[in-house]
C-alpha cells in the first residue's frame, strides 16, 4: 500500500526502521472484530486500533512488541435519525463525513467535534475531541449516548450491557484501553443558518503584536457562547520597503459568531477595537461552509466551497508532524509571551507553528470528573505547539523545537500536575514499561496529566473489564495487579 492511500497521516512514522505489524486488517462488519480480537489473544499478538491513522506518537499502527492493526476505513457509515436527532457513526468515519451526512439531511444540525476533517471519529471521540463548538456544547465525547465496544471476551457491548462505569471510561479515557470500538451514538446539536467568520493577519513589530495577544488572553475566554475568537502565529519571508528579504511573525485573528456582520463589528470595536474589525473583513457563511473555511483543506480566499470536499479521505497535505499543547490558568506576561513567539524565528520558515485557543463558555459548566477528560472550570485558554515538516530525516531536529518551546514555557502553564490532552499525546511525559510489576506508579504519572482525579477511576474500570491488560501500549490505563483487585 502507498503511503498516499494508507490511512498514516504522520509522515514520521513511514521510515524503513518504523515497526511494521504483521498483518493489517479492515474489518466490514463487528464479527471481524470479534474474531480478530479473540485470534490476536489466541496467539499472543497485541492489537492497535486505527480509525483516520492522526496518533500523534503513530501509536495506532505501532508497537515495539508483534502486532497486528485493526483498520477501521470500511465501517464508515453514519445513520442520522432527524427526528430523534441523533446519529450512529461507525468508528472508521471521517469527521468530515460525520458532518457531511448531517449536513445532507438538516443544514440546521452539526456535531461538536474538530476542526480537520480528515480525523477519524473512533478516536477523536474516545480522546474528548474539541472544536468551533466546544463553548457552546463542550466536546465530542460530552454528547456520545450509546456506543458499541468489542471487549476482551469478544463480546459486543452497549451502554447498558456495559454498564455506566465503562461508558464513562470510554468517553475521554482513550477507548483502545477497553476494547475495540465499532460505532458511537451521537446527539446532534442545532447551529445556525448563518454564521459570521473573519481572518485578519497582523504583520506588526512584536511588543505590538503582544499587546493585541495580551488583550486576547485576558478577554476571549470571557465572550459569550456565540464569539469564537482565537489566533495563531507563524513566520514568513516578506519583502521590505528597500527590496530586501526578512522573516517576520505572521498572526491571524480568527473568529465564528454566531450572528450577522453588524452585529460582529459592534461587538468586536466596543470589546477589541485596536483590532480594528470593519465589515470588509467579515464573511457569512453557512455554517458546513465555516467548517470548510476553518478545515485546512482549501485556500483561506476561496469562497466557492464544495462540501464534497469534507469526503475527501486523502484531502489536505500530509507531512510529518510533531504537536504538544498546555493549558493557561492565569495570563501569560507579556516579556514571556515576547520570548515565546521569538520562539518561532529558531524554527524553519514557515514550520512552526503557535495556536492559542479560547475556553470558557459551557465549558466552565461541566464537571471535571463528568467524563474523563478533565480540563474544565479555570482554564483561560489552551496552546497548541506544532511543527510539520517534509523531510524525515529532519525529524529529530523539529521534534527538539517542541521540547525547547515546551520547557521554556513549564513556568507559565498549569501546574502540578503540568495538564496534558489525551488526543495530542505525548511519549515524552512518560511510557509504561511492561517488565516491571508496578506500572501503576508510572502510569500514574503521565495518568495524572491527562486525567487529572479521573486516572483512579480509569484503572478501576480498567482492572474489571480487562484484567490481564491485553488492550496495552506504551500509555495504556494499567489494571491493578491482582493482589489488589
Amino acid at each position: 500500500m502507498s503511503i498516499l492511500n494508507s490511512t498514516i497521516q504522520n509522515l514520521r512514522f513511514t521510515s524503513d526502521t518504523t515497526p511494521k505489524p504483521l498483518v493489517i486488517i479492515t474489518p466490514l462488519n463487528v464479527s471481524h472484530i470479534q474474531g480478530t480480537i479473540l485470534c490476536s489473544k489466541k496467539v499472543g499478538l497485541q492489537i492497535r486500533t486505527r480509525s483516520g491513522g492522526h496518533d500523534a506518537e503513530g501509536m495506532s499502527y505501532i508497537s515495539q512488541v508483534p502486532f497486528v492493526i485493526v483498520d477501521l476505513r470500511n465501517m464508515h457509515s453514519v445513520k442520522i435519525d432527524v427526528h430523534s436527532q441523533t446519529a450512529w457513526v461507525e468508528a472508521g468515519a471521517t469527521l468530515g463525513e460525520v458532518y457531511y451526512w448531517i449536513n445532507e439531511n438538516n443544514e440546521n444540525l452539526s456535531f461538536p467535534a474538530g476542526y480537520c476533517p480528515t480525523v477519524g471519529a473512533g478516536g477523536h471521540f474516545s480522546g474528548g475531541g474539541y472544536g468551533a463548538l466546544m463553548r457552546n456544547y463542550g466536546l465530542a465525547a460530552d454528547n456520545i449516548i450509546d456506543a458499541h465496544l468489542v471487549n476482551v471476551d469478544g463480546k459486543v457491548l452497549d451502554r447498558k450491557s456495559m454498564g455506566e462505569d465503562l461508558f464513562w471510561a470510554i468517553r475521554g479515557g482513550g477507548g483502545e484501553n477497553f476494547g475495540i470500538i465499532a460505532a458511537w451514538k451521537i446527539r446532534l446539536v442545532a447551529v445556525p443558518s448563518m454564521s459570521t467568520i473573519f481572518s485578519v493577519k497582523k504583520n506588526m513589530e512584536i511588543h505590538e503584536l503582544v499587546k493585541l495577544v495580551n488583550k486576547w488572553q485576558n478577554i476571549a475566554y470571557m465572550y459569550e457562547k456565540e464569539l469564537l475568537l482565537f489566533t495563531h502565529f507563524i513566520t514568513r519571508n516578506i519583502t521590505d520597503n528597500q527590496g530586501k528579504n526578512k522573516t517576520t511573525i505572521h498572526s491571524y485573528f480568527s473568529s465564528i459568531f454566531h450572528g450577522g456582520v453588524d452585529s460582529l463589528v459592534d461587538l468586536m470595536n466596543k470589546s477589541f477595537p485596536e483590532l480594528g474589525i470593519k465589515k470588509t473583513d467579515c464573511k457569512q457563511l453557512s455554517w458546513i461552509d465555516t467548517i470548510i473555511f476553518y478545515s485546512g483543506v482549501v485556500n483561506y480566499n476561496t469562497t466557492n466551497f464544495k462540501k464534497e470536499i469534507l469526503l475527501d479521505r486523502s484531502g489536505g497535505r500530509k507531512a510529518a508532524f510533531s504537536i504538544k499543547l498546555d493549558y493557561v490558568k492565569k495570563p501569560i506576561p507579556e516579556t514571556a509571551m515576547v520570548t515565546i513567539l521569538e520562539k518561532l524565528y529558531e524554527e524553519d520558515v514557515g514550520v512552526g507553528m503557535f495556536v492559542f485557543y479560547p475556553y470558557g463558555g459551557i465549558m466552565d459548566e461541566i464537571s471535571e470528573s463528568a467524563i474523563p477528560f478533565p480540563h474544565r472550570a479555570g482554564i483561560m485558554y489552551e496552546i497548541w505547539y506544532i511543527a510539520s515538516w517534509e523531510k524525515q530525516e529532519d525529524n529529530e531536529k523539529h521534534i527538539n523545537w517542541i521540547r525547547n518551546v515546551y520547557n521554556f514555557t513549564t513556568p507559565y502553564v498549569s501546574q502540578n500536575p503540568r495538564m496534558a490532552y489525551l488526543n495530542y499525546r505525548d511519549l515524552d511525559l512518560g511510557k509504561t514499561n511492561f517488565e516491571s510489576p508496578n506500572n501503576y506508579t508510572q502510569a500514574r504519572i503521565w495518568g495524572e496529566k491527562y486525567f487529572g482525579k479521573n486516572f483512579n477511576r480509569l484503572v478501576k474500570v480498567k482492572t474489571k473489564v480487562d484484567p490481564d491488560n491485553f488492550f496495552r501500549n506504551e500509555q495504556s490505563i494499567p489494571p491493578l495487579p491482582l493482589r489488589h483487585h
